[in-house]
């Protein structure tokens, strides 16, 4: 199975999901929610403070499965993880809410939150401005707009969305089409992901590459098969200075140390 088909095949389960979720909760029922939830972290904010302080900024990921790995981490507690990405030196978390793919809950992403004072990024796919607000009202600080998945209309609504209640929105392409889709619907924090859609092989080349097209009025994160620090080394070099790495750490025993032994052999030049 290609990975559009998969993209294909969580659209259509997102769709059903997104409807049971009306059922329980209508929008002005959950835009009251989410106005109530705790203020925003500044997620964006976070990883800018520590490009200035000259460390690399970790979006440390949350994710206990995959559809091509199957199950990550046996001893999946994400209250313990957040607090040892936390320790281990990560500027933000990232965790995963999809059930069906994934084996992720909401339940994980406010325990995290909860557990740290670090801004998350609910990893998710989002389809319709509900899922946004939904967002919200979970207590996430920033969301995810992929942009494989999306017409141009939907990914502005989502942003726009995601702006009016004060969260972040990393906008993730694959390819130079993406990217200048998005640049052109205005967005100024872009998630550059390293694995090629049609054969599933990561590259770290793609966000040196696309990276160069990207004004630098705009953040960027570079995402996909980043595992050691030379690999991190190897993208500051290209002015590429945050990063989400999720599986390689979650497979560590101890999820601290790695954490921190991957931060601190960074070469920030």
């Amino acid at each position: 199975m290609s990975e559009g088909d998969i993209l294909s095949r969580i659209a259509a389960y997102k769709i059903r999901e997104i409807a049971e979720a009306k059922a329980r909760h209508d929008l002005p029922s959950l835009r009251e929610m989410a106005r109530n939830a705790p203020k925003p972290r500044g997620f964006r904010a976070a990883l800018e403070h520590a490009k200035a302080a000259k460390r690399p900024g970790l979006i440390a990921e949350i994710k206990k499965a995959s559809p091509s790995k199957g199950v990550i981490r046996n001893d999946f507690d994400p209250p313990v993880l957040a607090r040892a990405y936390e320790k281990g030196g990560a500027s933000c978390l990232s965790v995963l809410t999809d059930t069906p793919s994934f084996q992720g809950a909401h339940d994980d992403l406010a325990e995290a939150r909860n557990a740290t004072s670090l801004p998350v990024l609910r990893k998710d796919f989002m389809l319709e401005p509900y899922q946004i607000v939904e967002s919200r009202a979970l207590g996430a600080d920033c969301i995810l707009v992929i942009m494989a998945m999306l017409g141009d209309d939907v990914a502005h609504d989502l942003l726009e969305t995601a702006h009016e209640f004060g969260m972040d929105a990393l906008v993730e392409v694959h390819d130079e089409t993406e990217l200048t889709r998005a640049l052109e619907l205005g967005a100024d924090f872009i998630g550059i992901n390293n694995r090629n859609l049609k054969n599933f092989v990561t590259d770290i080349q793609t966000s040196i590459t696309l990276s160069a097209r990207v004004p630098k009025t705009c953040h960027v994160v570079a995402e996909s098969g980043l595992s050691t620090s030379d690999d991190l080394s190897r993208l500051t070099a290209a002015g590429i200075s945050s990063f989400l790495i999720g599986e390689s750490l979650m497979r560590k025993a101890d999820v601290e140390m790695a954490t921190h032994e991957l931060l601190s052999g960074v070469n920030m030049r």
